[in-house]
């Protein structure tokens, strides 16, 4: 099994201390990941200390940091706009039962993702990848991606790229312990380094030690080919979804 990694959540005001601690991690086993930029960051919980806290660690010039990690192989998608959850809809791919987008009108949508894609572009950052915040998008969200030149999307489940309504998607990991014991395909893991500890760090690293997996960088994944997903199929990644939503809502009561 081949699996890339994706993290989530990066702002100028993340915690740093956790990215680097993991991003030595990356560096230690030469993988270079896709990076989910929040274009005008506000929502106030994934924020991390003050910058004068961490000092020393926060980068001068965060967009000339970010566009330094492309130019060293990192791929950049445009997470959400705001990533401020306005309505509690799981949309298309219900991991979820909250969103920035499903549920919210198109024109809205398509504002929030050409303002989005403005201000990214502004900072001299350039994307097609889109990664929608809690994985919840629906049928507008789709629409105004291709509206605003989105061409592909970091979600969905399975073992390779498919294509759907005119947009590429990459799947991600529905449980690792299931993608590990798999011996083809691909796969994404995901990461949200501002809630890392470190016995997670600990973890994270038995994880690219397992012989079994080949970690390979996100670039790689984006050259695999694609193959038209079906009706069928994407009402049973539907079901998936939403069955972990619930499981995972049980375990934690």
């Amino acid at each position: 099994m081949k699996i890339a990694v994706r993290l989530d959540d990066i702002t100028p005001d993340m915690d740093w201390e956790c990215f680097f601690k993991f991003k030595a991690l990356l560096d230690q086993y030469q993988v270079k990941p896709l990076i989910g930029v929040i274009p005008d960051n506000r929502d106030e919980t994934i924020r991390g200390k003050e910058k004068k806290e961490q000092e020393g660690n926060v980068p001068e010039n965060f967009w000339e940091y970010v566009k330094k990690l492309e130019k060293e192989g990192w791929v950049i998608a445009m997470h959400g706009f705001r990533h401020v959850y306005s309505t509690k809809k799981g949309g298309l791919f219900p991991l979820n039962a909250f969103s920035e987008f499903a549920g919210v009108p198109y024109e809205e949508q398509e504002e929030m993702l050409f303002v989005g894609k403005k201000l990214l572009r502004e900072k001299g950052i350039e994307t097609e990848i889109f990664m929608a915040p809690a994985h919840s998008y629906d049928q507008n969200t789709l629409k105004a991606l291709k509206a605003t030149g989105f061409t592909a999307l970091t979600d969905g489940f399975g073992d390779k790229p498919y294509c759907w309504k005119g947009l590429k998607f990459y799947p991600i990991s529905f449980q690792l312990s299931h993608s590990f014991r798999k011996k083809e395909g691909y796969s994404t893991m995901v990461v949200h380094t501002g809630t890392i500890s470190d016995g997670d760090l600990e973890q994270y690293q038995s994880y690219f030690e397992r012989e079994n997996v080949q970690w390979i960088s996100y670039g790689e994944y984006l050259t695999q080919k694609a193959a038209e997903r079906g009706f069928g199929a994407r009402w049973k990644e539907y079901l998936m979804a939403m069955g972990k939503h619930w499981l995972v809502k049980l375990r934690s009561r």
